[in-house]
């Protein structure tokens, strides 16, 4: 077939449960796809198998099969799913049985060999493989694969690989394959979930947006689109912010290939469809990258609300009430934050409130439990005017550490196991390449002296972020050709720290990607040691790339009066606004 018609239910483990059935009844589809694992998942599911070593992985994923199975059997669709976790052969084995319950004759088979034995105390260990796994499977006759830890694009790749009958060198498709992929990985991220520019789409676009699709042609070149009638949007907007999601510069690395990011080409089809093409692939690094999770120790907080007048002074009081009080059992860690979401002369309550947070750490649970809740609960009639808290302080808790690393692929098995059970190897690949940075490209020539205004970065640039374990990327992009000749000369690395005052203490990174418009920072260590160790108020930096688009600066006004080139058709603002001699089609 000339395209592979690629679907995806799921962004993360906990993600709706009815995207199921509605991508497999909503449109035509070749394969669904589920991404269930993060790195934060790894440590779920691992606790999860402390408890029962039978369990490890997505349960939400087996109880969407029991109609999932029947459905994809009526439309003759593959489904393929990293659902596995750390135990994708007890996953297998439990849809062997529903399938049986359910009299389907339904090929289950997994992929295994992610698994590595952990070392220094970590609770898991596990090496993202790549698609080739998936491909013999589905080779095989699988109609259901699942696995364990591979790439989020291994979950496209694979399945192109198996249609289209790539070879392991062919890089240019694979890296096609891949770029889709990462569109596809985050759901509805892709159909104007937590877009930067939601508010232009007008009221109910994005009330229940839909899942993505992606056809995927044999030369690796792909459309991103939805299923006819489900909400959301599909514009170069939603695919350039995924694009930018949790990744760095122009190569992205993965087993299967490294796609050349800086030589996607993203162009509007029509509504609801942009093409992907243009993808320069190279080979894979010889390494692959390791995820480790570890517990790290047991935290506990307390929020206390300063409400009215002398808010600061309210906030070293109590604040030295506390650290009185710990003295002797003080935990390996304390950290305050006031957060002053008062303001003066407020109308309501709420409004004139500010919150001071304390976050407590330990090796050990009782730093943190019953020390702390003594010494808060203890200061209810005897520390500022207007004394609470937000909920009652309660023991402390496990929480835990994500690390990566990095082995040879040559020493990891990467194993499919075939719906009769034969076991077949996948070989390391032969050829791989030593990655280093790209050089960044020429930029354009900066816009012309003119009048400028104050204004927030956002009014005219988009951008998304997201966590790496401890280092967190920002992707910031803008949509016509004068925009970014004003943001690759303007948002420098130091302008990023002066906007952001929260990474100076962190290195910056600034990555130039001219066919999408795109900076992208990444900033190492400012989440700690990853999102399941809590560190930082957004302890998967979701929301740092809204942080700064809401700083302000020196903004040209040419821009702050330019229409958005790729509003989608229809839109009353786009309509209704003159129209910019810098525009260009899109």
């Amino acid at each position: 077939m000339r395209v592979l018609r690629i679907g995806n239910a799921s962004g993360f483990y906990g993600d709706r449960f009815d995207a199921v059935r509605e991508m497999l009844t909503g449109g035509e589809l070749d394969v669904l796809t589920g991404d269930y694992l993060a790195e934060l998942t790894m440590l779920i599911l691992g606790r999860d198998q402390l408890k029962d070593p039978a369990a490890g992985y997505a349960r939400t994923f087996l109880r969407q099969m029991e109609e999932g199975l029947g459905l994809a059997h009526e439309r003759g669709v593959r489904i393929v799913a990293n659902a596995g976790g750390l135990n994708p052969a007890g996953l297998a084995d439990a849809l062997r049985a529903l399938a049986a319950k359910l009299g389907l004759p339904t090929r289950v088979a997994h992929v295994e060999g992610d698994r590595l034995t952990p070392a220094d105390g970590a609770l898991t260990s596990n090496a993202y493989l790549g698609g080739a796994g998936i491909a013999s499977c589905l080779a095989a006759g699988a109609d259901v694969v699942v696995t364990g830890r591979v790439t989020d694009a291994a979950l496209v790749t694979g399945p192109a690989q198996w249609r289209f009958g790539w070879g392991p060198e062919e890089y240019d498709k694979l890296a096609g394959a891949v770029v889709a992929g990462h569109v596809l990985e985050c759901g509805t991220q892709a159909t104007g979930g937590n877009y930067a520019f939601f508010a232009e789409l007008g009221p109910g676009v994005l009330r229940r947006p839909g899942f993505p699709v992606a056809e995927i042609h044999a030369d690796g070149s792909s459309v991103v689109t939805k299923h006819p009638g489900t909400g959301g949007l599909v514009d170069i907007g939603t695919v350039t912010a995924q694009l930018l999601y949790e990744t760095a510069g122009a190569r992205y690395a993965g087993p299967d290939a490294t796609a050349r990011l800086d030589t996607v080409r993203l162009t509007r089809e029509g509504p609801d469809r942009v093409r992907i093409d243009g993808v320069r692939g190279e080979a894979p690094p010889p390494t692959l990258k390791v995820g480790r999770s570890r517990l790290g120790g047991f935290r506990n907080e307390v929020v206390f609300v300063l409400t009215g007048l002398d808010v600061e002074a309210k906030a070293r009081l109590v604040r030295d009430q506390i650290e009185d009080a710990l003295t002797g059992s003080r935990p390996a860690s304390v950290r305050w934050e006031l957060s002053r979401t008062d303001r003066p002369d407020a109308p309501t309550e709420e409004t004139a409130s500010a919150l001071l947070r304390l976050v407590v750490r330990d090796p050990a649970p009782e730093p943190v439990g019953r020390a702390l809740t003594g010494a808060a609960i203890e200061l209810a009639l005897a520390s500022y005017p207007g004394f609470h808290v937000t909920a009652p302080p309660g023991k402390g808790a496990p929480y835990g550490v994500f690390e990566a690393a990095y082995v040879p692929a040559s020493e990891v098995p990467h194993t499919a196991v075939l719906p009769d059970g034969t076991r077949r190897d996948v070989p390391a690949p032969e050829r791989t390449l030593d990655l280093a940075p790209v050089p960044d490209p020429p930029l354009p020539p900066p816009l012309p002296e003119g009048p400028v205004r104050r204004a927030p970065l956002g009014r005219i640039a988009g951008a998304r972020s997201g966590d790496k374990g401890g280092d967190a990327n920002v992707g910031v992009w803008v949509r016509t050709e004068a925009e970014w000749r004003w943001l690759a000369h303007t948002l420098t690395v130091e302008r990023f720290r002066a906007l952001l005052p929260e990474t100076a203490g962190s290195a910056v990174t600034r990555h130039v990607l001219p066919n999408l418009k795109a900076l992208n920072f990444t900033v190492a260590g400012i989440l700690g040691e990853g999102v399941a160790s809590q560190a930082r108020f957004d302890p998967q930096a979701k929301a740092l790339g809204e942080w700064l688009r809401s700083r302000e600066l020196d903004v040209p006004e040419e821009l702050l009066t330019a229409v958005p080139e790729n509003r989608p058709p229809g839109d009353p603002a786009a309509a209704a606004a003159p129209e910019s001699p810098t525009e260009g089609p899109q």
